[in-house]
Parts: structure tokens; C-alpha cells; sequence
């Protein structure tokens, strides 16, 4: 198992059919019979419900039925959806939330769903819902990451959901009492609204007892296992399916309330039910991401070297344990704890805080744009300090080459890299030798520049087991079936492309098939950067099965030993016979003797660790003093990402990374009232990147093979958000670092920027 793919960045072949409105997305596909669903929805954020009246809506035009939680409950349905708990630094359990499919007998945030009426149109689904009377008694909401306040749950009386540690706490605290420079920062990191390009949506129907629920998410297993659960079936009466889905980033790849309630009402009511999110329902119900605030502790000796790193963090884990939200700041954030450098003693402590927010979940990077957001802050603050060139101080603190595999102070084993190779490359193509031109050229012009840089690393997580089945169809052509799935990173071009590398198929004869649980035994989805290595491992494992047992029946068939039967990727070479079959052929030759048992082929891999994507970022930001508005004029990139496989898809992936960390610097906000009500609940009010905004990105790569996998790859989904956020918050700090400013936060808005300037003025002036 030691070939790789060709890396030609050949060209996406679903993108002909999104282009021209040809994709196949689950309100496409729903049953034009199906019921409408609406959800009444939680208008405050935290309050008790004393009565829920229905009447009303049933009486009205269409209405084929109010269902709620009580009814869910009276009719067996187990209510309470699951969320991971870690371990408190005491070894018990974070604590769990009754979170109910729809709220039984308190409200906790604003959208929260308490009932589901179903109507003949969407329309009548409306006004029926409206005319949903819910007696709710208001309660304080707990609105700040303090412990205390009034308890959204009772199996936490102070909302405090966790308190995490790991490493040695006495040992940092030594080291840095000891160490010749000490530098401490603290960091927010604001929440996000995820806003993908399709909302959440959802049908279900039940034919013959059987469940079958359509879902835009990011896989199907996960969902299969939660409707076993709340309604107690086995795995052949329940089907789930994912067609096209216009994005997800984490946000879909968690599970929610609404298809659970849909599928009840489609049992109840006898007829299909069909759910789509509207944008400002989404902004008020899908998982947040982010929304923390750590502070940093650095600590060096007198050559610079980091001798400890301490971090004390507060978590916005919202109104309940949503299902990976425990684990993102705390196990997975802890996977890049010391990012790249050489650092033995380390402590990180984290507290998850209930407030009666939107819950808080995994969003592109999942913990690990978080943990370099902080180290990347405080290392360019750690150079301003020392006064060092903040490009130095990195290289001098990186994990060298010769000491790979290096495992980090939170048990993590990096198998390979070449870190200062990367930050070498990447000062180069920023053209770094050319900024102080650059800053004198903008200061012309009245206007501010700064470079900032980050250097990342990033631990691929989802399933490590991926399985894929490759078949041959009567017709010609080739079906290989995945158990990841596509939320618009070009996976139909990418398997088939890497299928045809290592068969000599062409790619325009193989069909991807995925999302579908009756098709496909078994399978992990997309989340975590893992579709790649996991995917394709498995399909390098079932050519490598398929092969052998290929040339297994042309020996057979032509008389000759099977061990002198060779394949060269492209067609099989017999001895002493003309012969010279493409795997197509062969199939056809089988199916021919009746040999149905050569005609798929599959196999389950499971990896033994992961790979480790890493590289550098650098942003050259213009700020107008008089506006506060700003600019990112330049971005460059070099990553090491193994081998790839398609080169052009890798660098889509990095774009469109970039352009949400972009984002969350710049302009994403999401902000409450101090009663719960969500201001920001529409694009009027919540600011999102247009073209206009984004810069121009450069993008390269100085590659070191993983190790981990035999193609040598790294995933490469997540890792543009991992490193813009700092990178852009730094190159912001420094163009404003010589007009007085000392500190900034996320989003870099322009009212925001404006002040700081405005009170450096003023402190000077004083």
C-alpha cells in the first residue's frame, strides 16, 4: 500500500449540474404530498410553560395536526437527545442536560421548539402556528460566562457544565516563577453564526413500518443510530438518506431536534412531513460556534526559549450539552494545545458554562482554531514584549525535524514535519523584503499597514474506520460506494478520480454513490478533515483485494500461475499470452462465466492515527484611521498537506477556509440582549464576507508525507480557518501598534477599530 494519486488537479464534475440547477437537495426531493412542517418556537429565553393550547390552530384551514412534546412523551418516544461528557479535573462527568425533542415543561433559549404543527401548505403551517397560545412564566436568563446566575438545569445548580485540566499544574506554576520573561494576554474568541448556504432541512415518511428520513447533514449513520434510540426500532426498519447538501462545516454534522419531531408527526399523522429552515430560524437554532475567552500565560528563559504555557478558559457551551460541545474546548482543543513548538510543560484548565443562548457546538476546526487562535495571539505578543522579530521566535521554538515522531505534552504524536522549511517558504512568497515599501506606500496615502503571521497545526479527528465497496454494473460502468459525504468539497471528482489512478477506469465511467444507509453498511461521514485519508485509504485497500482476486481468475482462465499475473494500474499482463485486459474488461469476462462473485468488491480499513496538516499564514491588512475600516490587501499560504491528490481542489478548500476566518476576524458578530433575544438574527444585522472583502489569496505547498496513511496525505478541509483568524488579528495589531494601540479583539469591525485608534489619541494627548 505505498502508491499515491497523480495530483492533477482535475476540474470538479459535480459543479456542472450545481451551476445549472441540476443539484438534487432534500427540499427538492421531499414528496410534493408531504405535510408542512412549522415549529412554535420558544420567544424568550428562559421561562417555565404553564399551558399550551392548540385548539386554535387545529380548527384552522389544512391543518392535519399539532403535535407536542407531552405527545411525543404519552406515545413512547424517548425524549432526551445525547451530548458527549468529559471528565472534570476531579474525574467525575461534565454535566448532562435533559435536553427534550421539544421542550416539555421550560424553555431555554429563544427558538427553542415546543411544538410542531403540520399543514396541507406552508403557508396554513403558519398561520396555524400562530395561533399556538404557550403560557410561558419568565425566568432571569443567565447571560455572562460566570458561574452562578439562575441554573438553566439541576444537574448543574451554578451552570457550570465541566471544569476540564490537563497537564501538570505545579509544574507550569514553577516554571513560570522561574522564568527570565513572563507575557500573559488575554484572548476572546467571539461566537459565530454558521450560516451555511442551505439551511437544515428535512422529510419523513413511513411505508410498511419502515422510517425513512432524507436529511442535508453530513452523514447518515449517526442520525440511523439516534432514530433507533428515540424510537426504540432496529436497523431494518430505518433508512437514511443525504442527498446534495450546500454546506455544513460541523454545524450539520451534529444531530437536532427537528427531524426526530418530523418523523413522529409522519408516523402519527400517516402521511409524509417535510421541514425547511427559513435563514433567520437557522441564525436562532442551528449550533453557534466559538464563543470563549481564555487567558494565556507564556513563559520563556533568557534565550527566548518557551519553558511553560498556561491557559485558564471560560466555554459558552449555550443553553444545553449539545452532542460533540464538551469535547471541542476541552479533548479536541487539546490536540493542538502547544501547536508546533517544543514544549514539555503545559496547563490548560476550562470551565463550560450554561446560558440561555443558542447551544454551541463544532464549527470548521472544532476546537483546534481555537487553541492556535490563542497560542498565535500570545507568541506575537510574546515578541513584542521580548523584542524579537516575531518570525525568529517561532523557528527558534519549533519541533526540529530529527525529532519526529515527537509526541506533544498532551499525548498527541506528530509522525512528521519540517516547520521552519514551511516558515522559510512561506516568508519568501509573502514577499516580506517588500513590506516596508508596502507600509510607506499606504502611510502615503494616510492609511495604516500591517503583516501578521501564524503558524499553525492541525490533528485530523472523525471515525478512523471508513469503508468503500467498488461494483460493476451491467451497463459499463462502475459504482464505488463511500461513507463520507459531500457537503460541497468535491468528493464526486476526487474518489473517482483516485479509483481511476489505481484501476486505469476512467473517471467518467465511475459513479460515487453515498448517503444512503441501506446502501451502505457502515461509515463515518464528513467532519473533522477526515474524508480523504480515511476514504481513500479504504478504496486503496478494496483495488488492492479487488486486483489479486482479478488476477486470480485470469490465471485460472488462461491456464498460467496466478503469482505471474501482473497489473500496472492500467491493464493486467499475463504470461505468454497476448493478452492485456483493463479491469473493465475482466469484469466483463466474469460476468460472462457467471463469476457475480468478482463484480464488487469491499473492505473496511481502520487507520492508527492521524495526520497532522500544518503551515503558515501571513496577512497584510490596510486600516483607514479616519473610517476604522479595513482591508486585508495581501494573503499568503504554505501549507504541508502530504501528498495530494487533487491540487486544485486542496487550494478551493484553503479559499474558502480563509474567507471564514476572514470572517470571524473582521466582521462576524453575534450578539445578545441581556434578556436572550438574539440581535443579530438576519443579514441586516449580522455581517457576513462578500467578494468585495476577501483578498486575492496566494497558495503553495512544501510537503512532508504523512506517514500515518499510505498515500501520504493530510487532510486539508479545516486547516484555512485554523490559521487566518490570528493571522489577521495580528496583521491588525501591528498596523496599529505605532498609533498607540496595545490590544484587539475579534471582529476587527470598523466602529471597533475606529475607538481603539480614537483612545490611543487620547491617551497620548494626556
Amino acid at each position: 500500500m505505498e502508491k499515491f494519486g497523480k495530483s492533477q488537479s482535475v476540474k470538479r464534475v459535480e459543479d456542472l449540474r450545481f451551476l445549472t440547477g441540476e443539484g438534487r437537495y432534500v427540499d427538492d426531493i421531499a414528496p410534493a404530498d408531504a405535510l408542512r412542517a412549522v415549529f412554535v418556537r420558544a420567544q424568550v429565553a428562559h421561562g417555565t410553560i404553564t399551558g399550551i393550547d392548540v385548539s386554535d390552530a387545529l380548527a384552522m384551514p389544512g391543518v392535519a395536526g399539532v403535535i407536542t412534546g407531552a405527545d411525543m412523551q404519552a406515545a413512547g418516544v424517548v425524549m432526551d437527545m445525547a451530548g458527549v461528557q468529559v471528565k472534570n479535573r476531579d474525574g467525575s462527568k461534565g454535566a448532562h442536560t435533559s435536553r427534550p425533542i421539544l421542550a416539555l415543561d421550560r424553555v431555554r433559549h429563544v427558538g427553542e421548539p415546543i411544538a410542531i404543527v403540520l399543514a396541507d401548505t406552508l403557508n396554513n403551517a403558519r398561520d396555524a402556528a400562530e395561533a399556538v397560545i404557550v403560557d410561558i412564566d419568565e425566568r432571569p436568563a443567565h447571560m455572562t460566562l460566570e458561574v452562578g446566575g439562575e441554573p438553566l438545569h439541576d444537574s448543574a445548580p451554578e451552570n457550570l457544565a465541566f471544569d476540564y485540566g490537563l497537564g501538570d499544574a505545579d509544574a507550569v506554576a514553577t516554571a513560570i516563577a522561574g522564568a527570565a520573561h513572563v507575557v500573559t494576554v488575554a484572548v476572546p474568541d467571539n461566537r459565530v453564526i454558521v450560516n451555511a448556504m442551505e439551511p437544515r432541512g428535512t422529510y419523513a415518511e413511513w411505508t410498511d413500518g419502515k422510517l425513512h428520513v432524507a436529511i442535508n447533514g453530513q452523514g447518515v449513520w449517526g442520525p440511523k443510530a439516534d432514530f433507533k434510540k428515540h424510537f426504540g426500532l432496529d436497523d431494518d426498519q430505518i433508512r437514511v438518506t443525504n442527498p446534495d447538501t450546500g454546506g455544513g462545516f460541523g454545524m450539520k454534522g451534529m444531530r437536532y431536534p427537528e427531524p426526530l419531531a418530523c418523523a413522529h408527526a409522519a408516523r402519527v399523522l400517516g402521511r409524509p412531513v417535510r421541514w425547511m429552515s427559513e435563514r433567520t430560524e437557522a441564525m436562532l437554532t442551528d449550533n453557534a460556534g466559538r464563543d470563549l475567552t481564555t487567558t494565556a500565560t507564556l513563559a520563556f528563559d533568557a534565550n527566548n526559549r518557551i519553558v511553560a504555557y498556561h491557559l485558564d478558559t471560560v466555554a459558552n457551551m449555550g443553553a444545553y450539552n449539545s452532542q460533540f460541545a464538551q469535547a471541542i474546548q476541552t479533548d479536541l482543543f487539546s490536540k493542538v494545545l502547544m501547536g508546533t513548538y517544543d514544549v514539555q510543560t503545559a496547563f490548560m484548565r476550562t470551565r463550560g458554562i450554561y446560558t440561555n443562548t443558542t447551544p454551541v457546538d463544532a464549527y470548521r476546526g472544532a476546537g483546534r482554531p481555537e487553541a492556535i487562535f490563542v497560542l498565535e495571539r500570545t507568541m506575537d505578543e510574546a515578541a513584542r514584549q521580548l523584542g524579537v522579530d516575531p518570525w525568529e521566535l517561532r523557528r527558534a521554538n519549533f519541533i526540529r525535524p530529527d525529532q519526529f515522531p515527537y509526541t506533544t505534552v498532551s499525548g498527541v504524536t506528530y509522525d512528521v514535519g519540517d516547520f521552519a522549511a514551511v516558515l522559510a517558504a512561506a516568508k519568501n512568497s509573502a514577499d516580506t523584503t517588500g513590506f516596508a515599501a508596502r507600509k510607506a506606500a499606504s502611510a502615503a496615502k494616510g492609511l495604516l499597514r500591517g503583516q501578521g503571521i501564524c503558524y499553525y497545526i492541525e490533528s485530523i479527528l472523525g471515525d478512523p474506520s471508513e469503508t468503500t465497496a467498488v461494483e460493476f454494473r451491467d451497463d459499463g460502468r462502475v459504482d464505488i460506494y463511500v461513507g463520507t459525504q459531500s457537503n460541497g468539497q468535491g468528493h464526486e471528482t476526487v474518489f473517482a478520480q483516485f479509483l481511476s489512478d489505481h484501476t486505469g477506469i476512467p473517471a467518467d465511467r465511475i459513479a460515487v454513490v453515498q448517503g444512503d444507509s441501506d446502501l451502505i453498511p457502515q461509515g463515518g461521514g464528513t467532519g473533522g478533515s477526515r474524508s480523504v485519508t480515511v476514504q481513500n485509504t479504504a478504496t486503496l485497500a478494496t483495488v488492492e483485494a479487488m486486483i489479486p482476486a482479478f488476477a486470480a481468475y485470469l490465471a485460472d482462465k488462461e491456464g498460467v500461475d496466478a503469482a505471474g499475473v501482473t497489473f500496472d494500474d492500467e491493464r493486467f499482463r499475463i504470461p505468454g499470452s497476448n493478452l492485456s485486459p483493463t479491469v473493465l474488461e475482466v469484469a466483463d469476462m466474469a460476468r460472462a462465466d457467471g463469476r457475480g462473485d468478482l463484480l464488487r468488491h469491499s473492505q473496511r480499513i481502520t487507520l492508527d492515527n492521524r495526520s497532522f496538516p500544518n503551515g503558515c499564514h501571513v496577512a497584510e491588512i490596510e486600516i483607514d484611521p479616519e473610517t476604522g475600516e479595513s482591508h486585508v490587501d495581501r494573503y499568503t499560504v504554505v501549507d504541508d498537506f502530504g501528498n495530494l491528490m487533487n491540487p486544485m481542489l486542496v487550494e478551493g478548500q484553503i479559499h474558502g477556509g480563509v474567507a471564514q476566518g476572514l470572517g470571524q476576524a473582521l466582521m462576524e458578530r453575534t450578539v445578545f440582549d441581556a434578556d436572550g433575544q438574539l440581535l443579530t438574527a438576519s443579514f441586516m444585522d449580522y455581517a457576513m464576507p462578500r467578494a468585495s472583502e476577501m483578498p486575492m489569496i496566494g497558495f503553495s505547498t512544501r510537503p512532508t508525507p504523512s506517514l500515518y496513511n499510505p498515500m501520504g496525505m493530510k487532510g486539508c478541509g479545516e486547516a484555512g480557518t485554523v490559521g487566518a483568524l490570528a493571522a489577521v488579528t495580528n496583521a491588525a495589531l501591528d498596523a496599529m501598534w505605532d498609533a498607540g494601540v496595545r490590544h484587539v479583539e475579534m471582529p476587527l469591525t470598523p466602529h471597533r477599530v475606529w475607538a481603539w485608534l480614537r483612545d490611543a489619541r487620547s491617551r497620548d494627548a494626556a
